[in-house]
């Protein structure tokens, strides 16, 4: 029997879409990588394909994930960064073996050693990470503004003011809450 997973919430950052493998962190959780095969599956989705994952492995990720996650939201409101949460990130940094190769299209990608391993693919991560709390690259840090998500994510958009996560998800939600809360209000207007 097949057991599914709910689905990943891919965006174009690595780093906060690995912290998003947890989601509605303020409300009923989603955990994403449940299991190591899992977490195999979403390395390979984000190009960083590695071939097995122990059940030690995953609980390195999630340290990272949960390190990333609480680093980026100190950043995000300006707050001092967690100093555990620091050391896990430069720690999971140092540890891989991968390099930055350029694409025929003009783009980085990153690729593991021929043996590559979680660890691998979790420095690779642990880099994006620090290249987006750091401030080294063009957007901000932000925290979604539904309660129950709080997730970080970083904002490219043009004036930096983007208020979800994710339109699709977090954004719909709260535009439809508001929509049912004006119709109940006003039962007339809508129609």
């Amino acid at each position: 029997m097949r057991v599914e997973f709910p689905d990943f919430r891919l965006g174009n950052v690595l780093a906060t879409s690995f912290t998003a493998t947890l989601t509605e962190r303020r409300g009923d959780a989603v955990e994403r990588i449940p299991t190591p095969r899992r977490l195999v599956d979403w390395l390979a989705v984000s190009g960083l394909a590695v071939d097995s994952c122990t059940t030690a492995q995953l609980d390195l990720a999630r340290e990272l994930r949960e390190s990333i996650h609480a680093a980026a939201t100190a950043a995000a409101i300006q707050d001092a960064l967690p100093v555990s949460a620091v050391q896990v990130i430069n720690d999971r940094s140092v540890q891989g073996r991968a390099a930055a190769v350029l694409t025929p299209d003009g783009k980085r990608r990153w690729q593991l050693s021929s043996a590559s391993s979680v660890e691998d693919a979790l420095s690779v991560i642990a880099a994006d990470a620090i290249s987006i709390i750091a401030g080294e690259r063009d957007g901000k840090l932000a925290l979604c503004a539904s309660p129950t998500c709080q997730a970080a994510f970083f904002d490219t958009s043009q004036s930096r003011t983007r208020k979800w996560c994710d339109m699709n998800t977090c954004g719909n939600r709260q535009k439809k809450a508001r929509f049912n809360a004006s119709r109940r209000k006003n039962p007339g207007s809508a129609e």
